[in-house]
């Protein structure tokens, strides 16, 4: 039973919750103040009683003492009686004014018998009710005992209560009435980011472009509302950011196996095209065999370089798989003008300027990767300017880096390009023939070379100043995670 209620409580809503606590708390208090206030006035109106029967005993004994008895009657229903008090007897002198039960009266008139202050006492009379007792000592041996009824009394303190009942009833009506509508106001807030969180749960985040248009936005409810509020909100934009990177990562991905597809494509159509060529006589005439074999090997050749890179890449973001770097020491100013020297010859309409300084730069770094890195900037500048435009390649130290910076005077980077120029098989100029411009991955695979040995690929682009700069730790060289293999 007591399990049932207690979940039946937990089921029950907070503001209800904290109105019944409220009412509950409000109902004690009214009982704790009500109660008071009923035995202070009881009290109070007995004192006055008591004043009341010192003031009428004064002339009652002045008359008992002068008389031996008392004859005048003060008020209605109340009662007097003069007794002769010896030893342990108390004799009541007649004629007297008495109810029928005398034996309250007597006990306190032997009491007084004995003490020097006068005594009031309140008993209940049979037949009578309850009264108030008086004894005072009218001479030696002579005790004149009043007896005042405190009906009025009682009712004026039942009256009291009653009103009290009332008004605290209608007082707690109200207080729970008003409370839990002021509860629900200010617990509104929680009730929205409820809602809210409902919302969110019934969002489909499956969707690419999944965001989470809900917010907990009512800007009431206190600090400590505000507080929690804030927290809600800032994680729905966490979930909103990790979101976003999901979807951006998705297309990408997307995007990446369409390019991927879009680019072996065409090699795989050209080797199609050339295996069915040598169905027929004209292409096994050898002057044609050697034109076709040639033209397969080089889609073959391109096709395996793309593969190449791609795997690079895949290799490179992969966290599981060890990073294809073999470091050994190496000087980066050999290897800069080995690719000045290897650019000239192989873009001879491209006049390049190298500044490489005198002193060597010893690195540990895999000599291979760093060429490529070099090799892919290079091309990159030939590949996208006109013939004649200049290339500059210049190395330069600082302290605990080493960069490289190649540099071209072409028309630039357009603005809305340069933030994914870095993307696998971006190619800024669309129109370009993939002979011409490339499959896209240059710009990739040396970013993540150099990312590899913990270094950046950093572009500038203006028209007429386009600058890769390629910065690489001039101590041990490892990637940011750890993985870098060492030299085999």
């Amino acid at each position: 039973m007591i399990g049932r209620l207690r979940r039946n409580w937990r089921r029950v809503r907070l503001g209800t919750r904290l109105a019944l606590g409220v009412g509950v708390l409000s109902l004690i208090v009214f009982a704790v103040v009500g109660t008071a206030l009923t035995m202070y006035m009881r009290d109070y109106l007995q004192r006055q009683v008591s004043d009341q029967m010192k003031l009428v005993q004064v002339v009652q004994t002045k008359d008992a003492a002068a008389h031996g008895i008392v004859q005048s009657k003060p008020y209605y229903g109340w009662y007097t009686a003069v007794y002769d008090v010896s030893g342990t007897t108390a004799k009541l002198r007649e004629p007297s004014d008495v109810p029928d039960d005398t034996s309250a009266l007597t006990a306190l008139a032997k009491t007084m018998a004995h003490s020097r202050t006068e005594i009031s006492r309140t008993v209940t009379i049979d037949g009578e009710g309850t009264y108030r007792l008086r004894a005072c000592e009218v001479q030696p041996g002579v005790v004149l005992v009043s007896a005042a009824p405190l009906a009025d009394v009682q009712g004026t303190v039942r009256q009291l209560i009653t009103v009290q009942v009332v008004a605290f009833a209608l007082a707690l009506l109200v207080l729970v009435v008003i409370g839990r509508n002021l509860l629900r106001r200010g617990l509104r807030p929680l009730s929205d980011m409820a809602s809210t969180a409902h919302g969110i749960a019934s969002h489909d985040l499956s969707e690419s472009a999944a965001r989470l248009p809900l917010r907990a936005e009512r800007g009431d409810g206190g600090p400590e509302v505000e507080e929690l509020r804030t927290a809600f909100n800032t994680m729905l934009e966490h979930i909103d950011d990790s979101l976003a990177v999901r979807a951006e990562a998705e297309q990408r991905l997307r995007r990446f196996v369409a390019d991927a597809s879009h680019e072996l494509r065409t090699p795989l159509m050209s080797v199609r095209g050339y295996a069915d060529l040598f169905q027929y006589a004209a292409a096994n005439v050898p002057e044609e065999r050697d034109k076709h074999l040639a033209r397969l090997r080089a889609e073959a050749a391109r096709m395996g370089i793309l593969l190449d890179d791609l795997l690079l890449l895949a290799r490179l973001d992969a966290a599981d798989v060890e990073t294809p770097i073999r470091l050994r020491d190496a000087d980066l100013v050999e290897l800069v003008g080995q690719a000045a020297d290897a650019f000239r010859a192989g873009h001879p309409d491209h006049p390049l300027t190298a500044e490489l300084g005198e002193d060597p730069v010893p690195l540990r770094v895999d000599p291979v990767r760093i060429r490529q890195v070099l090799d892919n900037l290079l091309t990159n500048a030939a590949v996208h300017t006109p013939p004649g435009t200049p290339v500059s390649v210049t190395l330069s130290v600082a302290p605990g880096t080493a960069s490289v910076r190649v540099a071209d005077a072409g028309p630039g980077i357009p603005e809305d390009d340069r933030a994914r120029v870095f993307d696998r098989f971006y190619r800024v100029d669309k129109a370009r023939t993939r002979d011409r411009g490339g499959s896209g991955l240059g710009l990739a695979v040396a970013r993540s070379l150099a990312k590899a040995h913990g270094g950046t690929v950093e572009l500038t682009s203006e028209p007429g100043a386009t600058v890769f700069t390629v910065t690489i730790p001039l101590g041990a060289a490892s990637s940011p995670s750890g993985r870098a293999a060492s030299a085999r």
